[in-house]
């Protein structure tokens, strides 16, 4: 599962500047990343009307909102943890468990929660469905698959095929469509289950309040990636269309994105109690912001301004981040001295790590501190996205949507800019682990300011000739050209 993935990465980087923090503890405060997989949009704090999520709400309103958050890519082909993956009550006994026992600690923690749902099985105690009567919802229409987009875009949803219910229905592979009847009994289940996950989440960060270090604990909530429900007659995830990499990114930091004392401890704080200096320059200041602290409890319309952001960011943002509200800022990864990056983005290419930790994405902490000031930035150009395929046709044998290494002959990469998303199918070397751009197998284009849904592939639209050649270059020129150039 893919917030598996995101966990081990985090985790192994975070190893390798645990004595730096060790020698700063005192500065420093605690870790929550919390990662619910398959989790898209569907918070009520992101606008979506059928959602119940008050927990996350709550917590929103502490934080700084990423609207425009994505994924790099939904992994294929991630082992599973030891013992199996635990059901998530018992994943939330252990990190309660965690924190109970941690909370004396002199030494801060970093603590990864990654909850199952809403993944399928969609299972959750029954309770759930009295916010989700089955009458709110609605198939996204169309409920069809766009006319002009190739069938290599198409995800056949194999993993919802072979459950027993879905199985029943008999359907025809891969292009008979789940019956809208039950299509949206589906819908209604995800749903409940966000809530379920919610609910979750709220035990949680109740456990951080009682006992007492909530006001010293920074807190990061997202997920690996998102979930189609119904849109373009697809389900699950599996593809490069917006609803499968765009997910919920929520930060909150203690003195910096909600009011507390934690702030008069990190500004007074000089020296460790080991006596080596901490990094003050990448501290959290809540004087370097100059807001003042009526913003926590005053004009909620202002708020809403201040606490979200628009702007382009990434999950290989997180690292990053994480590791500059720790006082450890990270590098951006260079280029070699034979022209290639030192480090390549792309999900397939395995190669011998690097001594020194390196990222391709960027702390946002300065996008934090100058939404927070009402202050609008310039940040990244585009977000990328990637996704394998065996074949321009979908299939079960391989596996189109979980195709392995050796299988894979296409690979679809995409980006979304402020104003479109745009996604080219190129040949895909395995044995190299290398695309050539030189063909182009299809191409999609998509503008969000009136089509956010992804709807009307307008790649083939003779206006949009420039257009498309330009979001084409910055694609294959890849995410170091779409760096904010602060």
């Amino acid at each position: 599962m893919g917030y598996k993935l995101i966990i081990m990465l985090i985790v192994i980087w975070l190893n390798l500047i645990a004595v730096t923090l060790m020698c700063n503890a005192a500065a420093r405060p605690n870790f929550l990343l919390i990662i619910s997989d398959d989790l898209r949009t569907a918070l009520g704090r992101y606008g979506d009307v059928n959602a119940h999520t008050p927990n996350i709400d709550a917590l929103a309103k502490d934080s700084i909102v990423f609207t425009e958050a994505f994924a790099q890519i939904c992994p294929v082909d991630v082992p599973t943890m030891p013992n199996q993956t635990l059901p998530d009550i018992e994943i939330l006994q252990q990190a309660r468990k965690f924190i109970r026992e941690h909370k004396e600690d002199s030494n801060p923690f970093f603590l990864a929660v990654g909850f199952q749902k809403p993944h399928i099985p969609l299972k959750y105690p029954e309770r759930y469905l009295k916010y989700h009567p089955i009458e709110k919802f609605e198939i996204p229409k169309p409920y069809l698959w766009p006319k002009n987009v190739s069938n290599v875009a198409y995800n056949p949803w194999t993993d919802l095929r072979w459950r027993k219910d879905v199985a029943k229905l008999r359907l025809k592979f891969p292009w008979d469509k789940i019956p809208e009847r039950f299509g949206k009994l589906i819908i209604q289940s995800y749903y409940a289950a966000v809530s379920y996950v919610d609910n979750m989440i709220g035990k949680l960060i109740h456990q951080l309040r009682a006992s007492r270090i909530r006001e010293n604990t920074i807190i990061i909530l997202t997920s690996d990636h998102g979930w189609a429900l119904g849109e373009h007659a697809t389900w699950s995830k599996y593809s490069n269309f917006d609803v499968a990499v765009h997910v919920p990114l929520i930060i909150s930091i203690p003195a910096l994105t909600f009011d507390n004392d934690y702030a008069k401890s990190v500004d007074d704080m000089k020296m460790s109690e080991t006596g080596n200096e901490t990094n003050s320059k990448h501290m959290i200041d809540i004087k370097e912001l100059n807001v003042s602290t009526d913003r926590y409890r005053g004009s909620s319309s202002k708020q809403r301004i201040c606490q979200v952001t628009d702007a382009i960011v990434e999950l290989v943002d997180i690292f990053p981040t994480i590791a500059d509200l720790a006082g450890i800022p990270i590098p951006i990864c260079q280029v070699n001295n034979t022209g290639h990056q030192s480090r390549s983005r792309n999900a397939f290419t395995y190669q011998e790590e690097p001594t020194d930790p390196c990222s391709e994405g960027i702390s946002l902490v300065p996008l934090i501190k100058d939404t927070l000031k009402c202050q609008s930035v310039s940040w990244k150009k585009a977000a990328f996205s990637q996704y394998p395929r065996p074949g321009i046709q979908p299939t079960l044998h391989p596996n189109s949507d979980k195709p392995h290494l050796r299988e894979i002959k296409i690979m679809g990469y995409t980006l979304k800019t402020n104003n479109y998303r745009y996604t080219a199918w190129v040949p895909f070397a395995h044995e190299t682990c290398k695309p050539n751009w030189d063909i182009i197998i299809a191409e999609e284009l998509y503008d969000h300011r009136t089509d956010r849904r992804e709807s009307f592939n307008i790649a083939f639209l003779p206006k949009m000739i420039s257009t498309k050649k330009y979001l084409r270059s910055l694609l294959r020129n890849g995410w170091r050209n779409a760096l904010p150039t602060y």
